[in-house]
């Protein structure tokens, strides 16, 4: 597959910023803060050895996102095909953004409300008689995954099979020295996987006349610039959507726990106030950045407000974790505020590419969380463990919180 192949050059392109030993390291932490700040006050755009540059600084960051003569480099993710919306630049960009944006508006989401905080709960139910469990495998990760394949109209058993394909896509639980060949191949299984269980998906509903009442069946039903979807359309947007739901709010949960479990005189000012919860997940958004980076390629010359010149066809690993903690925008980055006013973080992108379901995980997030602390207000780290992050998105690999 030759578009895979590409797709695996373009991801380790982006990464390639915080690939030295150091940097390695910092983001496998726990607080890789400091080593974000001290990296773009030492130099805002790193060149590659791979001939790639990583852009540290926010206003060089928004200056790219909001230019026309740029384009989104990870254009693969779930698909061996371009996938929609993420992998289109342009008018083909701007036509399935206005398909899709209506279905993710704060309006259309806020019914799925009492459905999170039920699965919250029912969650805990599972263990929280135990006195302790690895939060991240039985809340974090399960959570948001069933919510969003009940969005989608899909089989609640099929879950498991779900979270396979989205930890062969990411490459999670391989060696960190895993070559970019074996990551290659998980991402070609999980893709041949996942078309087939749609294509299966979608020829019965076809054959059946009923598309379902779910979000399959309107993508089957929908129009755009009065033409319907083709299967493959459909499926390339499946393919992202799978990937965006079921990793990157159970990453942002997992990452937000573990930072109280690390700081309780935080985690119990907020356990004393819930109506502090919507700034506090801005700020712990702004803060962890569980999505630590994304990737553009300069279609022309480029100059940055920094200075620099960018020439045309270079890949820019833009870092989100870094724009999240410049000074420039604010104060005191290295510190948790849950009163900043203004917040203007950008964990969901920016730009043409901005995340399609920051709505929807901003109100997962608030109201799983609150729904916890109600239940589990007091918790702390399992004593001997020391915490290991995947890199992005970040996430601690394993959780186990206790509360006995």
């Amino acid at each position: 597959m030759a578009e895979l192949d590409e797709a695996a050059k373009q991801f380790e392109a982006t990464m390639s910023g915080f690939s030295d030993e150091a940097g390695v390291a910092a983001r496998a932490s726990a607080e890789p803060q400091a080593m974000y700040v001290e990296r773009a006050a030492q130099c805002p755009v790193v060149e590659n050895p791979n001939g790639t540059i990583t852009l540290l600084r926010m206003e060089d960051i928004l200056t790219v996102n909001r230019s026309h003569d740029v384009e989104q480099a990870s254009k693969y993710l779930g698909s061996n095909r371009k996938a929609i919306p993420l992998g289109l630049d342009g008018p083909e960009h701007t036509k399935y953004r206005r398909l899709l944006d209506p279905v993710f508006t704060a309006r259309r989401v806020a019914p799925l409300e009492p459905n999170i905080r039920e699965l919250a709960n029912e969650l805990i139910d599972s263990f929280i008689d135990d006195g302790g469990a690895n939060v991240n495998l039985r809340w974090c990760q399960p959570l948001p995954s069933t919510i969003f394949i009940s969005i989608l109209g899909l089989p609640l058993e099929d879950l498991d099979s779900f979270m396979r394909f989205k930890n062969m896509t990411l490459g999670i639980g391989m060696p960190r020295d895993a070559s970019p060949d074996e990551l290659m191949e998980l991402r070609n299984d999980a893709v041949v996987w996942l078309q087939a269980y749609f294509n299966d998906s979608l020829d019965r509903r076809e054959a059946s006349g009923d598309p379902g009442d779910d979000m399959i069946g309107w993508l089957l039903t929908t129009e755009v610039d009065g033409d319907r979807l083709t299967r493959e359309n459909i499926l390339d947007i499946l393919g992202l959507l799978m990937i965006a739901g079921l990793d990157t709010v159970a990453a942002s949960l997992a990452c937000m726990l573990s930072y109280f479990a690390r700081h309780p005189d935080d985690r119990a000012r907020v356990v004393a106030d819930p109506a502090m919860w919507p700034d506090v997940v801005e700020e712990l958004m702004r803060f962890e950045s569980p999505v630590t980076d994304g990737g553009r390629i300069a279609l022309v010359d480029l100059e940055l407000p920094s200075g620099a010149k960018v020439p045309s066809g270079t890949t820019m690993n833009v870092s989100w974790s870094a724009a999240n903690l410049d000074p420039d925008y604010f104060s005191d980055p290295l510190s948790v505020d849950f009163a900043r006013k203004p917040n203007p973080h950008i964990a969901f992108a920016s730009g043409f590419h901005r995340c399609l379901g920051s709505h929807l995980a901003r109100m997962e997030l608030r109201v799983a969380l609150e729904a916890f602390h109600r239940r589990i207000p007091d918790y702390r780290i399992e004593d001997g463990v020391e915490l290991e992050y995947s890199g992005n998105p970040r996430t601690p690999l394993n959780l186990p919180l206790v509360w006995r």
